[in-house]
């Protein structure tokens, strides 16, 4: 791995001991360790276990500054590839979440601009506790990764999710992020669909849904990582352009189904993640309705339905579709896939926790039409999407061979 720096952050928990584990693996495959405990940690494992494995000094004590020639947090914080919290405590996590910088890990995270992953380690009901779910959304939005916390029985007695991922998968998740990247969309140019679309009843009122975006930003990205040439037709102005995409911002149905029928031409992947609006009001109001019946009545009318025109156009393009449901996922999902000719259709229980929209997390199930299904755990929807490309990427490949 030409040395890359991995700055290990250990807070206190008895699954400190992992962290051992985790950091002989990391040293044994080629990375330099550098590791700070908290006070808390010192409890479980001594420092000089971490010292002698990973061959550096052991920081604890923010104002222990062995070196004059600099700060040590700062240069701790500057000198990491990326950064592994592990494990994770709900104490830490709340932390960093909150901008809270009083102990030497603390410190560094705040300063650091290198990747920060935290891997979760807690009591299943500490897990699940709202605070807990907040803290962990609110670092998925800054772009910090999370490794999932396994389900089993946890040292406290208590069966369920909580329990620390084993170093073996962590160190494997590393290495793959420090590989070479895989350009397995080279020359291929993807046209996704994101966003929710506004219906407008008059200039001040519209019709709209809860997406985001999100997953669609996140697929634009991950596409674009991964080689492609992608095009990104959206219903938000409201997220961060991912780099080297060409973003295109639409409001109505109409509108996203002529930037789409225009760009789908030249596409090679065509992935439909927007939640567009099924119906538009009737009449579009000049000017403002104003209140005076107790009762109003609106009718509507169908929009264009994108993907089956998608469905019906296609030669050699790979279509994938969504479906967010909220009952019968499995069986609606392979309807649309059969009914609208698509290659793929991602689904997922929006009633689910972790799954619906707004948030950072998604839970889906992956249907071919072969009959085939993957289904995907909770995972960020940086994750998820990467998952889903490189599914595509497989499919396509037993295309062409």
């Amino acid at each position: 791995m030409n040395k890359k720096k991995i700055l290990l952050c250990i807070s206190g928990g008895i699954a400190v001991y992992k962290a051992a584990d985790l950091t002989s693996k990391l040293v044994q495959s080629g990375f330099e360790v550098k590791v700070i405990m908290t006070a808390s940690a010192v409890k479980f494992v001594t420092p000089l276990t971490f010292q002698a494995l990973s061959r550096n000094e052991v920081h604890i004590d923010t104002f222990a500054e062995n070196d004059p020639s600099v700060i040590a947090h700062i240069d701790l914080a500057g000198w990491a590839d990326l950064v592994l919290v592990v494990p994770a405590t709900a104490n830490m996590i709340g932390k960093l979440a909150n901008g809270i910088a009083d102990d030497m890990i603390s410190t560094t995270l705040l300063a650091t601009t290198a990747p920060v992953w935290i891997a979760p380690a807690m009591n299943v009901h500490m897990y699940n506790h709202p605070s807990v779910k907040k803290n962990i959304e609110t670092l998925l939005e800054y772009g910090v990764r999370m490794i999932e916390p396994g389900s089993g029985y946890l040292a406290c007695g208590y069966v369920g999710k909580g329990r620390l991922e084993s170093p073996a998968v962590i160190l494997e998740k590393v290495e793959e992020f420090f590989a070479p990247k895989q350009a397995v969309l080279q020359n291929q140019t993807v046209l996704v669909t994101a966003g929710p679309t506004k219906e407008k009843l008059d200039p001040v009122r519209y019709f709209t849904n809860r997406s985001s975006g999100k997953m669609g930003y996140a697929l634009a990205e991950q596409a674009a990582l991964l080689g492609a040439n992608v095009i990104l037709i959206s219903g938000t102005d409201r997220l961060p352009i991912p780099q080297d995409v060409t973003w295109i911002h639409v409001e109505s149905a109409e509108d996203m189904y002529k930037e789409v029928m225009k760009h789908s031409v030249g596409a090679d992947i065509i992935i439909k993640s927007a939640a567009v609006a099924d119906y538009r009001p009737k009449q579009m109001f000049d000017s403002k309705i104003k209140k005076s019946a107790d009762r109003i009545m609106i009718e509507m009318e169908k929009t264009t339905d994108i993907l089956y025109e998608l469905g019906k156009r296609k030669k050699d393009q790979f279509l994938v579709g969504f479906a967010a449901e909220t009952n019968h996922v499995e069986e609606y999902a392979r309807e649309k896939l059969t009914r609208k000719n698509a290659d793929m259709i991602v689904a997922n229980n929006v009633t689910l926790e972790g799954a619906g929209f707004e948030g950072n997390t998604n839970i889906v199930t992956i249907y071919h039409k072969d009959g085939s299904a993957k289904e995907l755990p909770i995972m960020s929807k940086a994750d998820i999407a990467k998952e889903i490309l490189m599914e595509i990427a497989s499919q396509m490949g037993e295309w062409q061979t």
